[in-house]
């Protein structure tokens, strides 16, 4: 079977066409005559190509069919009825688009010039249902109770391949719920968009209403279900995608060729409390003809064949997620790729949507270690594993574990999913999660965290969060990876996921403000939050970590400047696309759940956007964490002697013992809490004595320096 190339595009009330369609005229009625064959048997195989005899075929009114007195043509009961019309075309050069419009009960699949352009409600696409086959589900007509025909929209190089100059032929098989229904209808009609003034054909319907012209700067992404009118929460349903992107600066028409991707895909609606928005999100994997995975590159992305739709909603300035990944990538850490782009589904216009790649192991995602089924010992079993701390999906068993420590967090296997993750593969990663948080339960944890975590990944991680400050930070989608032990072997965080509510987009549980900590959601509004995430982040060197790279990104790609300028760039990118985007889902200047801020335009939206990441990062460089002067980096520290600082808590006097003789440049750097530096005491034997009678009791930070270099910092208690 050739390649499906049907292609819907018509929106609730529209189609976006481009302008250069005249007029639009109908060649076939539902009620002209129709070749017709009650399917008693298997028809001829060529029977829906255009060269077939069909003198023997009965001769009918359409629509054929019984039950609800919409049929011209009354048939008995049946599970199916092949039609066929020929008909001619004139100047093809001149058709830009053409519909099917289609009113059936209960499915039907229609082919022009023998290739299969859509189906409904029964079978699989490419293979022709037999004569036998029964629809999945009961569908109603619609026509005759007032409603419209659906539509099935053929445009571009698409229909160009399809039809012919003369002789054209339309074939249908239209199948019932089961032989014994008591109605069965099939009424369809075939029209023409005319890019000039000609007229060759007949008048359009008077419920034929006529589309309406609007090209884009985005990415067309259409996508039409070959099987079912319905995408649902899982299993995934089949479909055909054409994307359309003539590239930066170009304007993209309905009638453009596909230049992406014209092919099969596999979509499902996806996210929790996402679902309850009328503008859903989706998943989908590119597929071959033959539903094998098809690794491709989409929009300028490395190949892959897992990608996802996000449809801002809640999130009215359509650019949380875009941003925040962008701040991520600035990190030089894997954040999903995205690009916006305008999305049709069916009958239905969807609006501006994030085209984004979905997390998971892969070179260009997540470059770690692709663990097969049967790696299940030694250094093979270590990794690669990417989790979430997300919730727990209690349909589904061995979907993840909790932990064992509050507030039991749920841990869900990402990849390997669930359903394919071998029990040692299980046991290993849930054994390795539950000895880090084991140790970060004990009294000595500030010790030995580095023996499991990756603490560049973390300060990068929990920067990206902080500025976003989003209400779901450190307890749901909360991903995190880990290689195998060869390879560092350690826990790394990320990628970040999900920043729909952040920015100052939720009005409950915790405070949307520029100001206050993320990490500290736990201290004072709920206890959701991984109990590790505060304690790691408060490690004295960890703090420090973080107060040079706030530093050194805000002195670059997260300047304030620079920030406000991406968003000015998208903005003006979704100048167009936003005023339909807004007209499809009419939520300006309306509370949608959780909005704190309402603005009654879209640029009052983007303006409190801006303001909001204004004040935050003014409020981060006022209270960053840690001091960057007492950070020791791996690389920096001496391994020239051992060193021994005590008693700790000390009471009037602190002893300092080296191994070995100092060299002159030996010094005891003093800090308060707050990073001011109080002493300095220079160290010229290998045993020293401090006094510190006169410092008053509390905590303080030290950092030894030897050579112009810090080989030790760490905190002591004064009683």
């Amino acid at each position: 079977m050739k390649l499906i190339v049907t292609i819907l595009f018509l929106i609730i009330n529209s189609v976006i066409f481009a302008q250069s369609i005249d007029h639009w005229e109908t060649i076939i009625y539902n009620d002209d005559i129709w070749r017709y064959r009650i399917g008693n048997s298997e028809p001829p195989a060529d029977w829906i190509q255009t060269d077939f005899n069909d003198t023997q075929w009965a001769i009918g009114i359409g629509g054929f069919g019984y039950g609800d007195g919409d049929d011209n043509t009354q048939i008995s009961n049946t599970t199916s009825v092949y039609i066929r019309r020929t008909f001619q075309l004139i100047d093809t050069a001149a058709i830009g688009a053409a519909i099917l419009h289609s009113d059936y009960d209960d499915a039907f699949v229609a082919y022009l010039n023998g290739i299969e352009i859509t189906r409904r409600n029964i079978g699989t696409v490419g293979v022709p249902p037999a004569y036998d086959d029964t629809a999945y589900e009961y569908r109603e007509a619609e026509w005759y109770q007032g409603g419209v025909p659906e539509a099935f929209t053929l445009y571009g190089t698409s229909l160009k391949d399809l039809i012919q100059e003369g002789t054209n032929t339309l074939a249908i098989q239209v199948h019932n719920h089961n032989i014994n229904s008591s109605d069965m209808s099939s009424n369809f009609f075939f029209s023409v968009g005319i890019s000039d003034t000609s007229m060759n054909y007949g008048n359009t319907p008077n419920w034929f209403y006529t589309p309406l012209s609007i090209s884009s700067n985005l990415p067309l992404i259409i996508i039409n279900t070959t099987e079912t009118d319905e995408i649902y929460d899982e299993p995934r349903v089949p479909a055909h995608m054409g994307i359309i992107d003539n590239g930066i600066g170009q304007t993209n028409s309905i009638f453009d060729n596909f230049t992406d991707y014209n092919g099969r895909i596999e979509i499902e609606i996806r996210g929790a409390s996402s679902q309850l928005f009328p503008k859903k999100n989706y998943g989908f994997e590119t597929q071959h003809d033959d539903g094998e995975n098809d690794n491709v590159s989409l929009l300028g992305m490395p190949k892959e064949n897992d990608w996802i739709l996000h449809g801002p909603y809640a999130d009215k300035s359509l650019l949380r997620n875009v941003i925040a990944y962008h701040l991520a990538r600035t990190t030089g850490h894997y954040a999903p790729r995205t690009r916006l782009c305008e999305l049709v589904i069916n009958d239905d216009y969807r609006g501006v949507y994030v085209f984004t790649e979905r997390i998971k192991q892969d070179n260009d995602r997540v470059d770690i270690a692709n663990l097969k089924p049967e790696d299940i010992e030694g250094d093979e079993l270590t990794g690669g594993y990417i989790l979430q701390i997300d919730r727990d999906n209690e349909d589904v068993p061995n979907y993840g574990w909790y932990s064992g420590f509050h507030p039991w967090k749920f841990y869900a296997y990402d990849s390997p999913d669930y359903d394919v993750i071998q029990p040692e593969q299980r046991n290993y990663i849930r054994n390795y999660i539950t000895d880090f948080e084991q140790m970060m339960s004990e009294p000595d944890y500030e010790e030995n965290y580095r023996d499991y975590v990756d603490v560049d990944s973390w300060v990068d991680y929990f920067l990206v969060t902080e500025i976003g400050k989003h209400i779901d930070a450190y307890k749901l989608s909360f991903f995190m990876y880990k290689d195998k032990d060869s390879n560092g072997g350690k826990l790394h965080f990320g990628p970040i996921w999900d920043f729909n509510l952040a920015f100052g987009n939720f009005d409950f549980a915790c405070p949307p403000q520029p100001a206050g900590w993320a990490y500290q959601f736990s201290d004072f509004c709920d206890d959701w939050q991984a109990f590790w995430a505060d304690e790691l982040t408060e490690i004295p060197q960890v703090s420090h970590q973080i107060n040079c790279r706030w530093a050194e990104m805000r002195a670059g790609a997260w300047h304030t400047d620079t920030l406000i300028q991406l968003i000015d760039e998208n903005v003006d990118f979704l100048s167009e696309a936003q005023v339909r985007n807004f007209e499809r889902w009419e939520v300006l200047g309306t509370y949608v759940w959780p909005n704190d801020y309402v603005g009654q335009t879209y640029e009052e939206e983007i303006d409190f956007l801006k303001n909001w990441l204004t004040q935050r990062l003014d409020w981060m460089d006022a209270n960053m964490l840690g001091n960057c002067d007492l950070f020791v980096s791996n690389d920096n520290v001496s391994p020239i002697s051992n060193l021994y600082i005590y008693p700790n808590p000390i009471d009037n006097y602190l002893f300092i013992e080296l191994e070995n003789n100092p060299s002159i440049n030996t010094q005891f750097e003093l800090y308060d809490v707050l990073g001011k530096h109080l002493n300095t005491y220079f160290i010229s034997k290998s045993f020293s004595k401090i006094d510190m009678q006169t410092i008053p009791q509390g905590m303080y930070f030290y950092s030894i320096i030897q050579n112009d270099i810090s080989i030790k910092v760490g905190k002591i208690i004064k009683e």
